[in-house]
């Protein structure tokens, strides 16, 4: 996609293929998309807009994938949407349960993709990770995710589907806003959201539909590595929770562990930060810094971290994230001492900096663990494929 205002070179290289048996998918899709499609399949008008109200309900409140348990659509109009149409699921290739609780599906698409999502149980809410690339375009350089090839853009009802797999493994339908497990969803999957900002944008305003998933908007948060030209449209279009990796303060740290900071420097990404619509004391923007030993977690990176949050008066809290090891990894994770001394610094401040308890280490589900792992690649082939990113970026 084109970003507006700037010649941005990161493209996905490729669209999903459409299934192999003609039939369209009716997850993702809006309820005006649901009616135009029934349409284009020769229903007549009165009836299309009555059946896509059904199947929304079915679809996105009842959890439905079979049109035979739709009981109020007649018997031989369920034979006909059978034919044509689907209302499906991500493949599950493989599905893992850490010690701690934490869920990762890995999720195989039609056309042979993999893509990874995250489901983090606490005591009061349920969080669920949600990819939305296959792959990623950026070479962040503590990001397992990163070392990557970005294969393409998932689509609304990729993006959508990973929130209803959750839904179907926990047993929460019909959508309730009371007493379920999955309270929250953050963009914090493979890939980088606002690089696939059209269909991030159509799956989140599906999932925060009241007559359908009905998650508030308060309960969803985007992450960005910093693409500074979408983010006032994020705020406008889709007004949830911002959250920023940061992680470092001076350009040449940003520069090597987020190489996006080439081009849209620090004072550039704050300044985008202070203009996001919405933000205040009530919806603060969450700063992510993941603690690299040695790298960026010194007391002076800490009232660094201070002075730039002040100096752009920034509604703000920062999450500090232990580093979370993967195989070949450039860094170290800051010992527990440093990070807690980091952390009070910011704090005496004035501004929230929890530590982030690592969830899902165990079965690489980890911030920044996040990789296909039906991708195996050497060492040099990883360095090879940095230094192409970094070179475009």
């Amino acid at each position: 996609m084109s970003i507006p205002g700037l010649v941005d070179p990161v493209v996905a290289p490729r669209v999903a293929t459409p299934r192999a048996d003609g039939r369209i998918d009716l997850v993702g899709l809006s309820k005006l998309q649901i009616r135009e499609a029934l349409l284009e399949s020769q229903m007549e008008t009165k009836q299309a807009k009555l059946r896509a109200k059904q199947l929304w309900h079915w679809i996105y409140n009842r959890g439905a994938t079979d049109f035979a348990v739709m009981t109020d659509i007649a018997k031989d109009m369920r034979g006909w949407l059978e034919q044509r149409f689907v209302v499906g699921r991500p493949q599950v290739v493989e599905a893992q349960v850490s010690t701690d609780g934490t869920r990762k599906w890995l999720l195989r698409s039609d056309d042979a993709q993999e893509y990874e999502a995250v489901f983090i149980p606490d005591a009061d809410r349920g969080t669920l990770c949600v990819s939305s690339q296959v792959g990623c375009t950026l070479n962040c350089r503590f990001c397992h995710t990163g070392t990557m090839r970005l294969v393409r853009n998932l689509t609304p009802g990729e993006i959508v589907g990973q929130v209803m797999l959750a839904r179907d493994s926990l047993g929460e339908w019909p959508s309730s806003p009371d007493g379920r497990m999955l309270t929250n969803i953050v963009m914090m999957g493979m890939g980088e959201p606002l690089y696939n900002f059209d269909n991030v944008r159509d799956a989140l305003k599906i999932v925060m539909d009241g007559d359908g998933l009905a998650l508030s908007r308060r309960r969803i948060t985007l992450s960005t590595s910093g693409v500074v030209p979408m983010m006032a449209r994020a705020g406008e279009e889709i007004g949830v929770n911002l959250a920023v990796s940061l992680h470092a303060v001076t350009k040449d740290v940003r520069d090597e562990i987020v190489p996006i900071n080439r081009k849209y420097g620090i004072e550039e990404l704050l300044a985008a930060c202070a203009a996001y619509p919405g933000a205040n004391n009530a919806r603060r923007i969450t700063f992510e810094y993941v603690m690299l030993k040695d790298k960026n977690d010194s007391d002076a990176d800490a009232r660094e971290l201070v002075r730039l949050i002040r100096k752009y008066r920034l509604p703000a809290k920062v999450n500090l994230i232990p580093f979370n090891p993967w195989p070949g990894a450039p860094y170290e994770c800051s010992d527990p001492d440093r990070i807690r001394r980091f952390s009070d610094i910011v704090f005496e401040a004035g501004i929230s900096a929890p530590v982030r308890t690592p969830r899902g280490r165990d079965i690489m589900a980890a911030c920044g663990q996040l990789k296909s792992s039906s991708e195996k690649r050497s060492r040099a082939e990883l360095d090879r494929l940095a230094e192409e990113k970094q070179a475009a970026l």
